[in-house]
C-alpha cells in the first residue's frame, strides 16, 4: 500500500478547487508590517483551512483584530486537507495552510520545497480526544479490531487518520490491510455514514458530535491509541516563500503565534466563531471538545508519524526534518 505522491500531480485539480472558492487570487505584498502600519495599508494573504472546529481559532483571531494589528489582511480558503492544499501552495495561489502534517511529510520525501513553519493545534492526549473513528449505533462496530474488513472513511487518504487507524487496529489485534479507506469530506460524514455508503468514519467535531448525537458509537481515537498528543494541524508554507519573502512569513508568524496563545485563553469567543462559521447552534459549539492550540513544534509527534509511515509503507523513507519543521 506505498503511496507514491506523484498523486500531487493528480491533486493539481485540488489547486484549482482551491482557487475556486473565493472571487480572485490574492499576490502577497512583500511590504513590511512596520510600512504597511504607517501606510495603512496591510498585506493580503492567502490561508487554506479545513471547515471545521479547529478552525475557530483562525476565525476567531480574525475577528479580533489581530492579524490587521500585524499589518495582514486574511483571507481564508476552504480545504479538504493539508495534502490539498500542496498543490495551491506550490503554484503560489495561497500563500499558507493549515493542515495536518502528513502532506508536508509527504512532499518533503518528494523535495517539493514544502516546509512547516509552525504548529496550530495538537490533539490530547488523555480523555475525550478531537477527533474519533465513529459508528452507527446498530452497525455492530465498538472498538477498533472491528474496523478490520470495513468500508471506513477520512478526509483525504493516505494521510495521519488512515495511517493512525490502521495502527490503532493492527494494537487491538485486526487486520489493518483489510480496511476499506474511502475519501469523504468532513462536512459529509454523517449523511454518507446515515446513508450506508462506508461503515464507519473518521471525523473531527462537530460532525463526531452528530454522528454521537444520533445515537452512534465512538470506536478509537486513533491518535491518541497511537501517538498521544500528536499535531492535528500545522502552518504550511513553501522554501519559496520562506527565502523570497522571509518579512511576509515573519509577519504571519508572529500574528498567528499570538492568535493560537489568545485562542488558548478565549475560549468562548473560539466557539462563537465556530458557530458562526459553520452554521451550527451555540448550544453545539459549546459542547465541541477542543484541541490545544500551541505554535510550538516541540512535543508534536511529527516526527514519530513519520516513523510510523515507514512502518505501514506509506513512504519509503523519513523526511529530512531539519528541513521540514522550520519552526519560526
Amino acid at each position: 500500500m506505498k503511496k507514491s505522491l506523484a498523486v500531487l500531480g493528480v491533486l493539481a485539480a485540488a489547486a484549482l478547487a482551491l482557487s475556486g472558492c473565493t472571487d480572485s487570487a490574492v499576490t502577497p505584498s512583500s511590504t513590511s508590517t512596520d510600512d504597511a502600519a504607517g501606510s495603512g495599508e496591510l498585506t493580503k494573504v492567502r490561508v487554506a483551512a479545513l471547515p471545521i472546529a479547529e478552525t475557530g481559532a483562525l476565525w476567531a483571531a480574525i475577528d479580533e483584530g489581530i492579524f490587521e494589528d500585524h499589518g495582514l489582511e486574511i483571507e481564508v480558503v476552504p480545504a479538504q486537507g493539508g495534502a490539498n492544499a500542496i498543490p495551491a501552495l506550490l503554484s503560489g495561489d495561497i500563500q499558507f495552510a493549515i493542515g495536518q502534517p502528513f502532506g508536508p511529510i509527504r512532499a518533503d520525501v518528494q523535495d517539493l520545497g514544502v516546509v512547516i513553519v509552525g504548529n496550530y493545534a495538537n490533539s490530547l492526549a488523555e480523555g475525550d480526544d478531537v477527533n474519533a473513528v465513529v459508528a452507527l449505533g446498530d452497525s455492530g462496530i465498538t472498538r477498533p479490531a472491528d474496523l478490520a474488513g470495513k468500508k471506513v472513511s477520512v478526509n483525504t487518504i493516505g494521510a495521519a487518520g488512515d495511517l493512525t487507524i490502521r495502527k490503532a487496529v493492527q494494537d487491538d489485534g485486526g487486520d489493518p490491510s483489510t480496511i476499506e479507506f474511502v475519501e469523504v469530506a468532513f462536512p459529509d460524514v454523517p449523511a454518507q455514514l446515515a446513508a450506508g455508503t462506508m461503515d464507519a468514519a473518521w471525523a473531527p467535531d462537530p460532525f463526531r458530535g452528530m454522528v454521537l448525537g444520533d445515537g452512534g458509537v465512538s470506536v478509537v481515537a486513533p491518535y491518541q491509541a497511537t501517538i498521544p498528543g500528536l499535531s492535528v494541524l500545522t502552518n504550511i508554507t513553501t522554501q519559496a516563500l520562506l527565502d523570497e519573502d522571509p518579512d511576509l512569513v515573519a509577519d504571519y508568524s508572529a500574528a498567528m503565534e499570538e492568535a493560537l496563545g489568545w485562542a488558548s485563553d478565549n475560549e468562548d469567543a473560539v466557539r462563537a466563531a465556530i458557530a458562526t462559521n459553520l452554521d451550527i447552534p451555540e448550544q453545539a459549539a459549546a459542547g465541541i471538545t477542543l484541541p490545544t492550540f500551541t505554535w510550538d513544534l516541540a512535543d508534536a509527534g511529527i516526527e514519530d508519524l513519520g516513523t510510523l509511515a515507514v512502518e505501514f509503507g506509506y513512504i519509503d523513507a523519513e523526511p529530512d526534518f531539519d528541513r521540514l519543521l522550520q519552526q519560526q
